[in-house]
């Protein structure tokens, strides 16, 4: 997933969307913007018959600014992002920290959409969002803000299982800034599908995820605990923070969080190791120096 990262380098749960959703999206708005628009130029033209050149010349003008640039930005406004097309492909315009527009962001979209989208027939709006990053036209990055998914497929939508009870709290020292999201996405795809995996194929798999997090944190596991334990360890100490993060009421509540988060150790367990009789044959790949015990 590629996560929406703000200012204080807080990692958002939000997907950009892509340029074909983007694109059915304007054609939708399109289709309702110029058929309201036919109609209003078809009307204005029978009433204004009377009129002369000039005058007649000054309504389409002033009648093309209000229906093709000044509803869909009255319509973003209102509906803080979700015109008729974005509703209809699950879709909504924010800012880039994730926070619902307001008039001045709409009116900067609304008015670099008019050469991006109108002038050019979308040209230059879907080669900035093919090279962008976070498939972002013009007007996005003028107004500062990103269109994002609002509707995620059900099949996507797994629980992450928590970890052991006695591995809650153990990492609420860890420095987890460095932890890149795709290694997240990793590790949640691991632990959401880990009982469908073979077991000698999963065990491999969560040994090379809990390696690279360690090298990522800096911080050796505690010993004896095996690698998907950490690793659902890890992933559940990160939602909480995430969680302190989102509902703390002030600044002075962020601050106040880490220090609230404090558990009691708990005591581990022993592991006995387990020495293999003689003669036995080596796993295939041979032996393996990770720190991590097997799972019982």
């Amino acid at each position: 997933m590629s996560g929406v990262v703000t200012g204080d380098a807080v990692v958002l749960g939000l997907q950009p969307a892509r340029l074909p959703s983007r694109a059915l999206a304007v054609l939708i708005d399109l289709v309702v913007v110029w058929t309201v628009y036919l109609l209003v130029t078809l009307g204005l033209a029978v009433a204004t018959a009377s009129l002369d050149e000039a005058a007649m010349t000054a309504v389409s003008i002033a009648s093309f600014l209000l229906v093709l640039v000044g509803a869909p930005i009255a319509v973003e406004t209102l509906s803080h992002g979700r015109s008729l097309g974005k509703l209809a492909c699950g879709l909504r315009v924010v800012r880039d920290d994730g926070g619902p527009i307001r008039f001045r962001h709409a009116l900067v979209r609304g008015a670099m959409g008019v050469v991006e989208i109108l002038m050019t027939f979308g040209v230059i709006a879907c080669i900035a969002s093919l090279v962008s990053e976070r498939g972002r036209r013009i007007g996005d990055v003028f107004a500062g803000t990103l269109v994002v998914r609002e509707r995620i497929p059900a099949a996507r939508a797994l629980v992450v299982p928590p970890p052991p009870p006695w591995l809650v709290g153990r990492f609420a020292g860890l420095d987890l800034s460095a932890v890149p999201e795709s290694l997240w996405l990793e590790i949640r795809q691991y632990l959401t599908r880990a009982r469908e995996l073979d077991a000698f194929v999963g065990r491999r798999l969560a040994e090379r995820l809990a390696d690279e997090l360690v090298a990522r944190t800096g911080t050796p596991p505690p010993p004896g605990v095996p690698a998907d334990a950490f690793l659902a360890g890890v992933v559940a100490e990160r939602q909480a923070r995430d969680s302190r993060r989102a509902f703390a009421p002030s600044r002075e509540g962020l601050a106040a969080a880490p220090a609230a988060s404090v558990v009691a150790p708990v005591v581990v367990p022993p592991v006995v190791p387990v020495v293999p009789a003689a003669g036995a044959v080596a796993e295939e790949g041979g032996p393996r120096a990770t720190g991590f015990a097997p799972p019982a």
